[in-house]
């Protein structure tokens, strides 16, 4: 089950093998072992362009899913691929959310990593309230099967080598 990974920010430091290790376990509790899975972690203003672009939503947004097997549907079986999709979580937009409810970073990035993998295997809150308490249910079993959150994100600041300084001006 390869997990593939673009980190687009810069901050925080992502701990990118725990990542990937998370989403095995992700696609392990959804029964897609063989499955292959695409996840990038995203800035606010490409993840305003994404959800503009396939949503029509001129807004950023916590997570989006882009399932691959619905995209291959009529010809599936000519073009059979093991890749579930891509999942993009924008980083700053699960810091706020996590700000506000008062939790870790590293809770909220494993909670709308399961969201998008949920979202590319077929279940979709939007559709109906019957469907996203399904799917509510769903992510809590999930998340429960897992246990605690890997620390994912490393908050740390960037430390530089001060020099001395020099009044003859050398040091400019």
């Amino acid at each position: 089950m390869p997990v593939y990974l673009c980190v687009r920010v810069k901050r925080p430091v992502i701990r990118r093998a725990a990542l990937v290790r998370l989403a095995e376990l992700v696609l392990d509790a959804v029964r897609e072992r063989q499955s292959e899975l695409s996840i990038e972690l995203a800035g606010d203003h490409r993840m305003r362009r994404l959800n503009r672009q396939y949503r029509k939503k001129d807004r950023t947004t916590d997570v989006l899913a882009f399932p691959m097997r619905e995209a291959l549907a009529p010809h599936a079986a000519r073009f059979a691929t093991n890749m579930l999709g891509d999942v993009v979580i924008s980083v700053p937009q699960a810091r706020r959310q996590a700000l506000e409810v008062g939790r870790q970073l590293d809770d909220e990035l494993v909670s709308l990593l399961v969201h998008g993998v949920l979202h590319l295997c077929g279940y979709d809150h939007e559709r109906s309230e019957k469907e996203a308490a399904r799917m509510h249910r769903r992510e809590r079993q999930l998340l429960r099967a897992i246990g605690p959150a890997p620390r994912l994100a490393i908050h740390r600041t960037v430390k530089t080598k001060r020099r001395p300084w020099r009044w003859d001006g050398s040091n400019v």
